[in-house]
């Protein structure tokens, strides 16, 4: 069995999902190549899994969220959106079986991740 790579963001400061959160995913093994792009939906996740099984492999992998023009979409003022832009969250994979969920917890002066399940 193949594993596969998912997200999702939450706005903690509103204190709930992030829709329309611009996230791209990139393979770093031999140079910088992107794989997917997709937007985040009513519920902070990506319609699908952001690389799914088939072509999910071990190596290093980077998500860049980009919070900046998120921050301005979702009408932050310009003094809590102007911190943060994108955010590269750059992790390595394994176990190509497994399941990865790498979340983002977002506000507009900080953040966290975590490997989650």
């Amino acid at each position: 069995m193949s594993g596969w790579l998912s997200t999702h963001v939450l706005d903690t400061t509103r204190g709930r999902p992030a829709q329309g959160l611009l996230i791209e995913l990139f393979r770093l093994d031999g140079g910088r190549r992107p794989l997917h792009s997709a937007r985040t939906n009513a519920d902070g996740r990506t319609d699908m899994a952001i690389l799914p099984a088939g072509e999910f492999h071990t190596g290093i992998y980077e998500l860049v969220f980009h919070a900046g023009p998120w921050f301005e979409h979702a009408g932050y003022m310009a003094e809590m959106r102007d911190f943060l832009d994108e955010i590269p969250i750059r992790f390595r994979v394994t176990d190509a079986s497994a399941h990865y969920h790498v979340p983002l917890l977002l506000s507009p002066h900080g953040y966290s991740t975590y490997r989650g399940s």
